[in-house]
């Protein structure tokens, strides 16, 4: 699994007919493309899959949905985030998910009406030890207003032998990885968020990959690939042009994810870009922009 975990490991969206309800068949044939990028896993309810606007049932059947594909290409991780605030549900959440043949899970901590660091590191021991599949713990305090230092992180390693990966989020996130990989001594590895705005740095710090949003996995795995070549030099070159892009729409979450689904449905890899609301509505200005961030990658993102 830390084989499967090095790379790029796109969140994946959460597809919807025009008219909000969930598209199956478009989630299938989203994960199907996006297990022949090159992509190392695929992780689905994350932020960008909009988790925190789905029903039960329908989490369920994607799930499903994802691991079945997922469990058909050796080479792709199939990871599920638990973002249930209480451990009780989410227990029995990982559980499940593992049951039905994930080969990861990532865990988002509890952040509503702002947790004791004590109950934050009782729900990580409680999720990580239900499970034996590794676990990646997703560290983002700017969209959950909890910040958690390095020493939890590295006294629950001691304990959870798959507790595996942080996701790292901080703003900026190189100090804090880097404090981590070092204080760690090899026990804990880091994947970092943010749409890749710092992925660079991030590498170069010694992080295992990238978790961004799925609408154009390529070009991230054209980075990752010229960084493990050693081809720097044209890996920079490569995210400087990105980069005007990925940091406009990382004003805000519901921005991105409505940018990605755009780009997702004029790249004709989903029926609608319909995103529930409450959400974000593209200007004339940031259509035009879309346009030609498609014109600018199009030898990248080609069927």
């Amino acid at each position: 699994m830390s084989r499967l975990l090095q790379g790029v490991i796109p969140i994946v969206a959460a597809t919807f007919t025009s008219d909000g309800k969930l598209d199956e068949d478009s989630l299938q044939s989203l994960v199907r493309h996006l297990a022949q990028t090159g992509a190392a896993g695929l992780t689905l309810f994350g932020l960008a899959t909009e988790f925190y606007k789905l029903t039960d049932a329908e989490r369920r059947r994607m799930q499903t949905i994802l691991l079945t594909e997922t469990n058909r290409y050796p080479h792709v991780a199939g990871i599920i985030s638990i973002t249930d605030h209480s451990w009780e549900v989410a227990v029995a959440r990982a559980r499940a998910a593992e049951a039905e043949g994930a080969d990861a899970l990532m865990l988002l901590p509890p952040f509503f009406l702002a947790p004791s660091d004590s109950a934050i590191l009782e729900h990580i021991r409680r999720v990580v030890g239900s499970v034996q599949i590794p676990v990646i713990v997703q560290y983002a305090p700017a969209q959950t207003g909890v910040r958690i230092g390095a020493e939890l992180f590295l006294r629950l390693c001691d304990e959870l032998p798959n507790l595996a990966y942080i996701k790292v989020e901080t703003q900026p996130p190189g100090r804090y990885l880097s404090d981590l990989l070092e204080r760690s001594g090899g026990r804990l590895q880091a994947l970092v968020g943010y749409a890749g705005v710092q992925m660079p740095d991030a590498l170069a710090r010694g992080a295992a990959g990238v978790q961004p949003g799925c609408s154009f996995t390529e070009i991230y795995v054209a980075l990752d690939r010229l960084f493990r070549c050693g081809d720097h030099v044209a890996m920079h070159g490569l995210h400087r042009r990105l980069l005007p892009y990925i940091s406009y729409w990382m004003q805000g979450v519901e921005l991105i994810i409505r940018a990605e689904k755009q780009i997702l449905y004029r790249r004709g890899l989903i029926a609608s870009a319909y995103c529930r609301h409450p959400a974000y509505v593209l200007d004339t200005a940031e259509e035009a922009q879309i346009t030609q961030f498609l014109e600018e990658f199009a030898p990248f993102l080609q069927p």
